[in-house]
């Protein structure tokens, strides 16, 4: 055995030996000679694979039972909201680099601020932006999530063209309509209200409404029953039978798909036939950018699922901040009075029914600085996946081609060494923005793959909470507890009991 394992080889001298095996059996049993020597080099070549590789090692921890591996220890620690505590335990245990399985796939989880700037700026040839199975199927495999190289710039920067600040400053009016229209219906009036459906409902409104171009009704009706279903599933084990989450998910998809479909289709008549604004919604931007030749840029396929994926995003993400901010100012007085008071500085020049302004907006940092601590605190996205698309070492480790990297902003959002007290909340520690270590915030990511839709989601933060605190006071009159689904919910949804002080 000593000397099997002392035993080097090199390809050229492997492909030597059995060229002179052959040959010297060529005057006799040629047929069997050549498969003797086969058989005799594969435990040569296996052996000198073996040697190879094992001069890197991979991360410490077990992959577990395959395909399930830890995915329902995860998920039942995400649900109980003791899911960084686990996270933690494994860091304790393994450091932070280690192995496990999660949702089929054999997986990398990697901590830490220099392993944040590495998933989000790394080599496309090393690392591909690519989620779990079950969000690639369910949201769609064209999604901005699952591109890299070009097809991800192109399509980044397609979306950016009507996300970009330039572009929604002409948004203000009719995002500030929404908002208004929104509390006059299910906040006037009210003594007690259920913040996170609300919100829901608000988000996924203004997203038809402003991003789609879709009027109110009975298909925009339908489209929130089967989203609801749809996102469910996102974060499951893909496993595909009638009674499964994923399943369920699946189906919903295809019938939001389908909607979405005829809705580009419904686009592409206007703006070819009616002359309609190319700025008039995020759908007909999409369709209106041509290339050289006067094709389309963005493929229908392409279209179908960023929509999907920007509904998912805005919806889900901006309406668990603003829940999640009304409890913080809820819990913390001094820091409420400070929001307040920026915000009545801003109401008093303004006449009864005047709107808003890009200006108004600018001045309310104090208020932006609560959202992106509220972000730290409770990121409504937990973390998200990577594929290496080679082999490639990380700190010491082989990381294999075909593994997912997993990454988790908690885990810097909440380190002490980053954030002292970090269970405090402290809107103050981003007064200075240079001061926070680099990708050590990543609630909207970061480098080129930070959120194309960042700045939609504060401007409709902004103006949500200078109605809420302008218009309104309230307290918290049930549990403030959460679990995570895998987005972030309060128990009861967030009851609030609350008062109008102003006309709307």
């Amino acid at each position: 055995m000593s000397s099997l394992t002392n035993f080097r080889i090199h390809p050229h001298q492997a492909l030597f030996l059995f060229l002179s095996l052959s040959l010297s059996h060529t005057h006799t049993h040629t047929m069997s000679s050549l498969f003797t020597s086969l058989m005799l080099l594969i435990p040569i070549f296996v052996l000198f694979i073996r040697r190879r590789r094992s001069t890197k090692k991979l991360p410490p921890g077990s992959l577990g039972i395959p395909i399930i591996g830890q995915s329902l220890s995860f998920l039942r620690a995400m649900r109980a909201n003791t899911a960084e505590k686990w996270l933690e335990e494994r860091i304790n245990k393994y450091g932070p680099i280690s192995k496990l399985t999660l949702f089929g796939k054999p997986t990398v989880f990697l901590h830490g601020p220099a392993a944040n700037k590495f998933i989000f700026t790394g080599d496309d040839s090393v690392i591909a932006n690519q989620q779990v199975k079950s969000i690639q199927m369910i949201l769609g495999e064209r999604n901005l999530l699952e591109l890299i190289g070009d097809d991800h710039k192109r399509v980044r920067s397609a979306l950016m063209l009507f996300l970009k600040p330039e572009s929604l400053k002409h948004s203000v009016g009719n995002l500030e309509e929404e908002i208004r229209l929104h509390l006059e219906m299910h906040w006037q009036g009210k003594q007690e209200v259920k913040v996170l459906p609300l919100m829901k409902s608000l988000t996924f409104n203004i997203i038809c409404s402003l991003l789609f171009g879709m009027e109110r009704g009975a298909r925009r009706d339908e489209l929130v029953d089967l989203f609801e279903q749809m996102v469910k599933g996102t974060w499951s084990v893909p496993l595909n039978f009638p009674f499964t989450r994923y399943s369920r998910s699946l189906k919903a998809s295809k019938m939001v798909q389908n909607i979405v479909s005829q809705l580009i289709r419904e686009k592409r008549v206007e703006l070819e036939q009616k002359g309609a604004s190319p700025q008039q919604d995020l759908i007909t931007c999409l369709l209106s950018i041509r290339n050289d030749k006067n094709e389309e840029m963005i493929t229908e396929k392409e279209i179908v699922h960023n929509v999907v994926l920007v509904m998912t995003a805005g919806h889900d993400t901006s309406s668990v901040l603003l829940t999640f901010m009304l409890r913080f100012l809820s819990k913390e007085p001094v820091i409420y009075e400070a929001v307040l008071q920026e915000q009545e500085e801003i109401a008093r020049t303004k006449v009864a029914g005047e709107y808003l302004t890009w200006e108004d907006l600018a001045k309310m940092k104090y208020t932006w600085r609560v959202a992106m601590e509220t972000l730290r605190m409770v990121s409504p996205i937990f973390g998200g996946f990577r594929r290496a698309l080679k082999d490639f070492e990380y700190g010491g480790y082989l990381i294999p081609k075909g593994w997912q990297i997993f990454w988790a902003s908690p885990m810097t959002h909440m380190d002490s060494d980053i954030y002292p007290e970090p269970s405090k909340f402290d809107p103050n520690r981003f007064e200075n923005q240079a001061s926070v270590p680099p990708y050590s915030f990543v609630a909207f990511g970061g480098g080129p793959r930070m959120c194309p839709g960042n700045e939609f989601a504060r401007i409709e933060t902004l103006i949500t909470i200078h109605y809420l605190v302008t218009r309104f006071t309230w307290k918290l009159c049930a549990d403030s507890s959460f679990r995570r689904d895998p987005m972030p919910v309060p128990a009861q949804g967030l009851l609030l009991q609350i008062q109008q002080k102003k006309p709307l």
